[in-house]
């Protein structure tokens, strides 16, 4: 078993893949380089597809674990051929936007900073732009595309952080993992708290990320004290192969060639 790890941001990724790279040492990868959300949609999802016909191709030999930020789609093709743990953590979208929104105040590298963060930087963009800016709209729905949510087997939630580290240890580590602090955004305590209206607003106009925050939380809630070996796991791999088998329906694609996609993929943007 593989653990594919994808890493939302704000939502206690930095911390996970810390405690995860301490336990797997040199039998675990990080994946950060994509920078996907700074690309046009269609060609994030391009280059998302394309990398995983080239994945599909190599393997990943001894890795047992891989996590970063990157479309969670690039790793199925490999699915057909090699057992996939697909994991993830979701926050309250709310709360995610206006953490990310502070930790980028404080974060910004004039020399290093991604070309989108840099423009909320040197623009001094407001709380409420960011928040209501089309590009940062439904940021969980952006990173899942073409990635049912059924495809993980897990799900933890960041505002449950130490009980589900325990519980996803439990379930494929058989070892605890140490709990560690990464990227937490400083200074909370000199931010003024937005108004209900503004919450209103944004909880709105991120329907789509609710909507699948809220299904994390159903999930979560099923699982809980349910008896050994019964729901544990939220899905079996079903819904792997469902999208496995999509992929394969298109044998340009896992051939090489992206052009059959180009226009299903614009007509989601």
């Amino acid at each position: 078993m593989t653990i594919i790890s994808l890493h939302l941001p704000k939502t206690a990724g930095t911390s996970f893949g810390s405690s995860l790279a301490s336990h797997f040492g040199d039998r675990y990868r990080r994946d950060y380089a994509d920078q996907g959300i700074c690309k046009p949609m269609a060609q994030r999802c391009e280059a998302a597809l394309a990398a995983g016909v080239e994945i599909a191709a190599q393997g990943l030999g001894d890795i047992e674990c891989v996590h970063g930020h990157f479309l969670p789609v690039k790793y199925l093709p490999l699915a057909a051929t090699r057992e996939l743990t697909f994991v993830t953590w979701m926050r309250d979208p709310v709360t995610r936007m206006i953490s990310h929104y502070y930790y980028w105040q404080e974060s910004y590298d004039e020399k290093a900073s991604a070309p989108h963060h840099r423009q909320v930087i040197e623009e001094s963009w407001t709380l409420e732009q960011f928040c209501l800016s089309e590009r940062f709209r439904n940021i969980y729905t952006q990173y899942l595309w073409n990635f049912p949510l059924d495809n993980f087997a897990f799900i933890g939630i960041s505002e449950h952080y130490q009980e589900d580290l325990q519980e996803f240890c439990r379930r494929y580590l058989s070892t605890s993992l140490e709990p560690r602090s990464r990227n937490t955004t400083k200074y909370s305590g000199l931010r003024q708290a937005p108004d209900t209206a503004f919450l209103d607003k944004v909880r709105e106009f991120h329907a789509a990320d609710m909507e699948l925050y809220q299904r994390a939380l159903t999930w979560r809630a099923r699982s809980i004290g349910a008896r050994e070996g019964q729901a544990a796991n939220v899905v079996d791999g079903v819904g792997i192969r469902s999208s496995v088998n999509r992929l394969q329906s298109l044998p340009e694609v896992l051939a090489g060639s992206m052009e059959p996609l180009v226009p299903i993929m614009r007509s989601v943007e």
